[in-house]
């Protein structure tokens, strides 16, 4: 099965167990925080991760951190936009 599935398939379940916990916080307040708590943990915890590993992969970390090269390049672009307008 692809990744893309599997994140899907925990967003998806997260946000149901997330909405049920809130439906039951009438009802077994100890339950409804403890689903709520749950489905929280799988979208930062597990679907999180596993995206960006998914979306990160075959990308080199240098073109997005901010390096003296970089900023110099960022600089000239910015000269040269503002040049054209």
């Amino acid at each position: 099965m692809k990744l893309k599935y599997i994140i899907v398939f925990i967003v998806l379940t997260s946000f149901g167990v997330i909405i049920y916990g809130f439906t039951l916080k009438q009802g077994n307040e100890f339950l409804a925080h403890r689903l709520i708590g749950t489905g929280t943990v799988g979208l930062f915890l597990i679907a999180m991760p596993l995206f960006l590993f998914k979306e990160s992969k075959g990308k080199k970390m240098k073109d997005y951190m901010l390096t003296k090269e970089n900023i110099e390049k960022m600089q000239k672009k910015e000269r040269q936009n503002t040049d054209s307008q």
